[in-house]
């Protein structure tokens, strides 16, 4: 019966959440976490508000995924993992890429050589993997049928042509992305992402522990970290918007993703954490909606009742990609899962607790620059 469970980075937006979901739920929650500046700030006990939702109600333990003592440390007496440590951020990842593969892979074969050499008692392991993964995605060519398009051409983008072409068919019709698309990362995180899924896919399996692996699309609601310029533009936005400051929308403002709420990417975890009778699978979660980033700013506009110029740049980031929307049919067949707030609901119920926080900067602008100076901002 599994009822300790181990989050790694238990401290960060899904892993709180999740956290104190399954505490009311009445596991034992461990939490594994380095308190990473980028997201809790210089001070978690003032700056961060997800680190003091869980200060008290779960053993915490402050060390890295790269340490193997503090792994295992925080795997005694543990019945299953939870396994959410990395770092985020498509376009940080372009350039901090020792970083990014150092924990984002080096922590969780850390992790998979100890539960294969020592004795544990684990017997489920659930990874977080990314949409990421898939690159640009799944589309419709009315030549050649389904197709995979590689990475957009850098120097297309700079003449305006930003949506995604296979071979000479410059018209492709966006589809939904299933499990079984095409895995081609077009960034570092997302080839990160990639490994420490195949990893956990391969070795559980291998030495008889029950596996699952999570493709979240874009995670977002109250909580989620309103500092770090590296990741989630709803945040970027939001305190752009309140600052009174302008926006540059990249591309020419139609590109899209997937936003899923986080009471529902918790509930989808929990389904697969409970169901004894999945292992060795991956689910797409997200809500099966593409929601255009234009879209994204006038909903944040409207709901903070405040305007702010924004301009359609056309300027661009390398290794981001055009769309991506998930196919959520699997998840939907085999553990019953199915989102249950809308993008309406959820961006209110977003915004509302973006109101109440204290206003900040994100220094976002400094993101920018350091993108320009490598040549991955155009």
């Amino acid at each position: 019966m599994i009822k300790n469970i181990l989050i790694t980075g238990g401290a960060g937006f899904i892993g709180s959440n999740l956290a104190l979901k399954l505490i009311q739920k009445g596991y034992k929650v461990t939490v594994l976490d380095n308190l990473s500046k980028q997201i809790h700030g210089e001070n978690p006990e003032k700056d961060s508000p997800l680190y003091n939702s869980i200060l008290g109600k779960v053993k915490l333990i402050s060390g890295s995924v790269t340490s193997k003592n503090e792994w295992l440390e925080a795997l005694k007496e543990q019945d299953a993992v939870i396994h959410l440590a990395a770092e985020t951020g498509t376009g940080q990842s372009m350039y901090e890429i020792k970083r990014y593969c150092d924990v984002n892979i080096g922590g969780t074969a850390l992790m998979l050589d100890i539960l294969t050499n020592d004795i544990h008692s684990i017997k489920k392991v659930i990874v977080a993997s990314s949409r990421a993964i898939y690159g640009e995605g799944k589309y419709f060519s009315s030549k050649y049928g389904f197709v995979y398009p590689e990475s957009r051409n850098s120097d297309d983008m700079s003449n305006g042509m930003f949506e995604p072409n296979y071979f000479d068919d410059k018209e492709l019709t966006l589809c939904a992305t299933d499990e079984d698309s095409k895995i081609h990362p077009t960034s570092v995180y997302g080839i990160s992402k990639q490994v420490q899924e195949q990893l956990v896919l391969t070795v559980c399996s291998s030495v008889g522990i029950s596996c699952i692996a999570y493709r979240y699309q874009n995670v977002y609601g109250p909580g989620q970290s309103l500092t770090n310029p590296y990741t989630g533009i709803l945040s970027i936005f939001s305190s752009r918007i309140l600052n009174g400051q302008s926006i540059n929308i990249f591309e020419d403002g139609m590109e899209s993703r997937d936003f899923v709420y986080i009471d529902d990417v918790v509930e989808a975890t929990i389904a697969g954490l409970e169901e004894e009778n999945i292992t060795n699978e991956v689910f797409n979660v997200g809500t099966g909606i593409s929601i255009p980033v234009t879209e994204i700013v006038e909903s944040l506009m409207k709901n903070y009742n405040k305007k702010v110029d924004y301009t359609i740049s056309g300027n661009f980031r390398i290794g981001d990609i055009r769309h991506n929307y998930a196919d959520i049919t699997k998840i939907k067949e085999k553990l019953g899962f199915a989102p249950q707030v809308t993008f309406k609901e959820g961006i209110k119920n977003f915004t509302s607790w973006v109101k109440q926080q204290p206003l900040t900067e994100n220094n976002y602008e400094k993101s920018i620059t350091e993108m320009k100076q490598k040549g991955l901002f155009k």
